[in-house]
This record gives structure tokens, sequence and C-alpha cells, in this order.
């Protein structure tokens, strides 16, 4: 108003010349304007129909006013936000680096939020998780990005310069099967940070009033786990589960490999209004419906702690009715072997010549996340084989009926290998062995004297690392009226071969 006033009288005008008023007025009050000055002309800006343009145009056209419109100025491009910082971080030589604050938000409600937490997703210019979490704790107006991958969330971060400070909102805890691993070294020159929450499992323990120093934990979600072994041995096991029916799928797991009798404790949607937490054995919650968002706690009052190998020879069924006995690797000669394999949690082994699977059966109960297949080429034998691996329910245990090495072409390299009969096919199977890993750790048994000549001229024929030959003869108690007497087992030569040796 007072550029105006200034620039009417630098014109020549008069105060008595000058009517000044605050608008826009309405179409009456203009022409009202017009007839009480006498006005032959209105001269007026482009103000739009905010600045009451339309209005001033009809009221000088019945006043019959002339009208003089001063334009808008031409409007210039300005530069994007990320341009513009671009240009002032090369001027100044700085650097702008988005904060980004990865956030475990627990179960879910704000009350379970810490206020570190709170603060953080309150000063977010930009909220990046689940659609779910995001509708949880944004507040109203708050821009949000639907993003899970964690390269999506990195890009999205790169990408959207004109925000500042970001929030990654994860469920539970931000170290507890959360995608903050994978996530933050795609982060490199973000300022960023870490703020946990409150993870299910203490969220679910603290519900049922117990600890959990003592509690293993595994995640079935979206992942394969060899569940059974897990829970035959320890005492309590929390379980990550996923998907419409994840909590059906494992108490059906649990009921078929003989420990529907377990305590399952499912909590369900935790932290939200309708949370829900229901108990039984595993057998009597097969068929119940449970919400996706669930969890489980399991407890088995009598775990099978033992990890050493040699497990007795009457564990194992040896025959079928009506059909011949099927060789098996004594206990003695079994539990030395499975030491020479050295196997890992997740060794993939081969079993050569299963016989009634004693060894792969062994094999299977040490590597727990790992794999075995057990290769027999009598159909009567891999039955039976079959039969041993129900009977201890191992579900990382696969049965190949079929002659070695013609069977093992299409099976997965294997870290470890036991060969306990060949057939005549020892050269044969040892170097389908190398060629599919040439690292492989080999251990093999012989009893005979044309097997002894075979391993042995393996031993110079490929290029082992190391290699080791024991010879182990075992003597067995047996009762002759009142006495006891050793009786001894036939001498074996067990032939241990590691892979990675140079080639001659």
């Amino acid at each position: 108003m007072d550029a105006s006033l200034e620039a009417c009288r630098a014109a020549g005008l008069k105060a008595a010349h000058i009517i000044a008023m605050q608008g826009p007025f309405s179409e009456e009050m203009d022409m009202a304007t017009l007839r009480f000055a006498n006005a032959a002309w209105m001269v007026t800006k482009d103000g739009g129909e905010a600045g009451g343009f339309p209005a001033k145009v009809s009221a000088a056209r019945k006043a019959g006013a002339g009208l003089v419109v001063i334009g808008r100025p031409p409007q210039r491009e300005g530069l994007p936000f990320a341009a513009v910082l671009d240009v002032l971080c090369k001027r100044f030589g700085c650097t702008v680096r988005p904060q980004v604050r990865i956030v475990g938000i627990g179960p879910g409600s704000r009350e379970a939020m810490t206020r570190e937490v709170s603060e953080a997703i309150e000063k977010a210019d930009c909220l990046i998780g689940a659609k779910r979490m995001l509708e949880a704790v944004a507040r109203p107006g708050q821009h949000t990005c639907d993003a899970i991958a964690p390269q999506d969330i990195a890009d999205f971060i790169r990408t959207h310069r004109e925000y500042r400070r970001f929030a990654v909102v994860m469920s539970g805890d931000t170290g507890f099967f959360s995608g903050t691993k994978k996530l933050l070294p795609l982060l490199e020159g973000c300022d960023t940070a870490v703020l946990p929450g409150l993870s299910s499992l203490s969220y679910l323990c603290a519900r049922l009033r117990t600890s959990y120093e003592d509690v293993r934990v595994v995640s079935l979600h979206g992942r394969q786990h060899n569940i059974l072994p897990e829970v035959r041995a320890a005492s309590r096991l929390f379980v990550l589960v996923g998907g419409e029916r994840g909590i059906n799928d494992l108490c059906r797991r649990l009921t078929e490999g003989d420990l529907g009798h377990v305590s399952v404790y499912v909590g369900q949607r935790l932290g939200y209004p309708d949370e829900r937490i229901v108990r039984g054995t595993a057998a009597e919650l097969t068929d119940g419906v449970y919400a996706p968002l669930s969890v489980a706690l399991i407890e088995n009052p009598h775990p099978d702690a033992v990890v050493t190998p040699g497990l007795p020879d009457d564990a194992f069924l040896r025959s079928a009715e009506g059909m011949p006995v099927v060789p098996m690797t004594k206990s003695e000669v079994r539990a030395v072997c499975l030491s020479k394999l050295r196997l890992t949690e997740r060794s993939v082994c081969w079993d050569i010549g299963a016989g009634t699977g004693s060894v792969s059966v062994e094999m299977a109960l040490q590597a727990k996340q790992g794999h075995v297949c057990a290769v027999e080429r009598r159909e009567d034998a891999a039955a039976l084989l079959g039969q041993n691996r129900n009977r201890f329910a191992l579900e990382n245990l696969q049965v190949v009926c079929g002659s070695a090495p013609e069977a093992c072409v299409g099976l997965p390299a294997p870290t470890h290998a036991f060969i306990g009969g060949s057939a005549g096919n020892m050269h044969e199977i040892v170097a389908l062995l190398l060629t599919k890993n040439p690292h492989v750790r080999i251990v093999a048994t012989a009893v005979s004297l044309e097997s002894v000549a075979e391993l042995t001229d393996c031993l110079t024929a490929f290029p082992f690392a190391e290699t080791e030959v024991v010879s182990l003869q075992a003597a067995r108690d047996r009762k002759a009226g009142d006495y006891h007497l050793m009786s001894g087992q036939n001498p074996i030569y067990i032939f241990t071969m590691q892979g990675g040796g140079e080639t001659a």
C-alpha cells in the first residue's frame, strides 16, 4: 500500500485525488468507485480470481470505462531443488548428507515405541516402510513411501533430495531378523543411526510372564529351515512364522515328526487391539485358525541333547518283513567315520552305498541345516532307508534309489561324502565327487582286499590335499553261560581324502 501511494505522489497526483482502499472488492463496489470518481479508464493488474480481476472487468464494462491491464511479468523456470543443492555445494565446497534413522517400532502400537523412536518419526520429513506400519505411525499429512526391499529404500533416499530427514520404519527390533542388516551397507554416505525397538520375542515372553535368556530363535519367514532337529534338541524355541497357514504348517510338521506332544504358545497380532495368545500341543493346534501376523514359542519338556555320533545299532531297522537283512555300518565304525568327516551344521552330504542309512541318519542329525543325499542301488534297502529316515523324522534326508555314479549326476554339489559301498565303481565315484566339488572331503570304508586296492589306487590317481588311512578292529562282548566273552569284528580300513590338491 505504501509503495503504491508513493508512486501516485511521484506521478503528480494530489492527495485529494487519491482513494486508497485494501481489496479485493466485489463487482458492485468496483462500479460504485468508478461512478463516484467519474472515471473514464480503469488501470489494473491481472491479479487472477484471488485478486478480484473478473469482478473488475465486469464492473468496467457496465460502467462504460475503458480497461488497461498490466500483464504479469514473464515466468522464469527455476531449478529443481536437487539442482539448487548441487550448485550450492559446488560453489561452497560442501556436501549435504541426508539424515536416515532406521527405527524399530516394536509390535506396531505407538505405546510400545521408545521415546527416541517416536521423536525420530515425528521429526522425519518422510517415512519409509511397509504400508501397514506407515499407517500405524505416520502423523497426519506426513510424506510417506511404501517400500520394503532394501535397494528400493536406498534408491528412494538418494533420488528424493527434497527431503533432509528420513525415518525407515522396521517392525519389531532393528537387530532381530530385520531388514536393517541388508539396508545399512546401501546407505554409505548418509548420516545414519539405528534405533532399536521391542522384539516380538521379548513382547510375547513378557505377556507369558517368562524370561527368554534360554530361548533359541529360528525364522521360517520366507526361508527354508529344518525345524524338527531344532525342536528335538531345544527345551524352548521361538519361531517367527510367515504366511496365512504358517502356524498350521508348523504344527503339522511337528506332529508328523513325532513331536505332536510339545507345547506351543501362538502369539497373534501382538500389540494390536485384537491381540490373541493361544496355548496347546502341536497336535491340538494343527487345525486352528490363526492370523498371518503370528509367532510361536515351543516348549519341549524332554529335549534330546546328545550331540556325539555313534547311535546304538538297535536304533535302526535292519530288515522289513520277509526281506533279507540289509548291511549296516556298525556304531563304533560309524562314530570314527563321522569324526573324520568333520561335518558342519550346513554341510551338503552324499552317502553312497547307504544300506540301512545309519550313516545318512547321523549325517542328517549333525548337518541340521544342511542336506543329505542317501544313494542305495537295492530297492529293498532304499525302502528300509526311507523307514529309518521317517523313524528319526529327518526332513533334510533325501533317499535316492539307483547305482552310483549314474544316480548322483543330478544331485547338489557335496561338501562331504561317505562311501560305504561302490559296487566296483570307486574310481568313477571319486572322479564325480571331485568334478562336483574339487574341495570335497571324502571318507570311505573298505573290508575286502579288492576295495582296499581300489581306494589305495585313488590316493595317487586324484589330486588330494590330504590323505589318511586307518585300520580299525573292534570287539564286542557276548554272554556265554555265566561269562562274557569278546567277539572280534572284521577289521575295516577307513580312508580319508581331502580335495583341494594341485593337479600334476
